[in-house]
């Protein structure tokens, strides 16, 4: 009996040590897998942290609580053609070189007002002359704002608990009130 208990234990301890290393090293790998998009963690989280700005959590779930970040996501990967694509991949690099630029650290590392006043600041200039010149800049703040506001209204929690939505033709009230028309 102690030599059974002994072999699941030593079983077990090596599984362990087996499997251990596949989960210290993940860090750079991301969530949700692509067909054509390459991204790694860190810009996974970015579109994460954005998608929260743009829709944050208040009394109802913001855009990260509903994974809206990983719909953001699948939609470029599978809808866009692949140069809207490379714009996006392009300008999330840019979107996060111009955050460390003006914010002196990483979109990630910033508070949700450092973010919050970032965004404000790109979303009102990006009509404007201060990214006139990166224009994929400007593409990627638009992908990820119209999917994240997209993914949002589409949602099950929107769409269940926001707007009930009712099936056409609806209930029947055989009280509605009728206007009386003059004869024909």
């Amino acid at each position: 009996m102690n030599r059974r208990v002994a072999i699941r234990n030593m079983a077990l301890i090596l599984g362990s040590a087996a499997v251990l290393p596949s989960c210290l090293n993940d860090k750079g790998k991301p969530v949700v897998q692509l067909k054509h998009l390459k991204i790694d963690a860190d810009q996974e989280k970015l579109v994460n942290n954005l998608a929260e700005t743009i829709l944050p959590k208040t009394d109802t779930p913001g855009a990260g609580e509903l994974g809206i970040n990983l719909f953001v996501f699948k939609m470029i990967d599978d809808c866009y053609d692949k140069e809207h694509q490379q714009d996006f991949i392009t300008g999330l690099g840019d979107f996060a070189a111009e955050a460390k630029k003006q914010l002196g650290k990483s979109f990630n590392e910033c508070t949700a007002k450092e973010r919050t006043t970032f965004v404000s600041t790109v979303d009102k200039n990006s009509s404007g002359e201060k990214y006139k010149d990166n224009t994929k800049l400007i593409a990627f703040y638009r992908m990820v704002k119209d999917q994240t506001v997209f993914g949002y209204t589409t949602s099950k929690y929107f769409m269940t608990k926001q707007i009930v939505y009712e099936l056409v033709p609806g209930r029947y009230n055989a009280y509605f009130p009728v206007k009386k028309h003059a004869a024909v």
